[in-house]
């Protein structure tokens, strides 16, 4: 099903455009990652970490790119300590169209893995101390636009949809920002939501 919504998607648009003058879809990235949980139940829990992410043009108009996101939270309640550890590496696929000189169409196709591994100890229980893992694997479309409202900045926004065969199909939306402070070297800011969850991405950019 992904090889034909990639062949649809990639054989509908047309070639001859390349990117807007100044936006690069040849770069690698990394920095601090946090996401918040807007659940009152759970108590609103958040986690820490770090990310890694690149994209590479494979063709005039079509780029790959991946990614790597790790954060963890640790709880205590009494003597127990739970410590939640989340991993997700994802790989995909973008196509970009150029619509005015500073704006660019994008679609991107993405796998998700979600991995996750809970440990726990001090319960005072050899059954419930231990570690315990899980997985779920998830497709993302996304769709926006990609703009340099001045040559040294840019923006971004995009919205789709997130859904797996352990995942309710959820609704995505993607903000996100740079400012360059060397030439090809900038700071990125970027929110992602999901439903009731909240991703923040403050890193650095650096574009060949």
């Amino acid at each position: 099903m992904r090889n034909l919504l990639l062949a649809a998607l990639l054989g509908a648009l047309p070639f001859t455009a390349s990117a807007a003058d100044g936006i690069s879809y040849d770069y690698v990235e990394g920095g601090w990652t946090k996401f918040e949980i807007n659940d009152d139940l759970l108590g609103d829990p958040d986690g820490d970490g770090g990310y890694l992410r690149g994209s590479f043009s494979i063709a005039r108009n079509v780029n790959l790119f991946a990614g790597y996101a790790t954060v963890s939270t640790t709880e205590s309640y009494g003597g127990a300590r739970i410590k939640d550890e989340l991993a997700q590496p994802e790989f995909g696929i973008g196509y970009h169209q150029e619509m005015t000189g500073r704006i660019d169409f994008t679609a991107d196709l993405t796998q998700v893995r979600l991995d996750e591994e809970v440990k726990v100890s001090g319960t005072g229980d050899a059954d419930l101390d231990g570690t315990y893992k899980d997985h779920t694997n998830a497709g993302r479309v996304t769709a926006g636009v990609r703009g340099k409202p001045s040559p040294r900045t840019e923006l971004w926004v995009k919205g789709g949809y997130l859904d797996g065969s352990d995942l309710d199909g959820s609704f995505v939306g993607t903000f996100g920002g740079q400012g360059e402070f060397q030439p090809d070297l900038g700071l990125i800011g970027e929110v992602e939501v999901i439903e009731d969850t909240t991703r923040l991405n403050p890193g650095v950019r650096a574009s060949f």
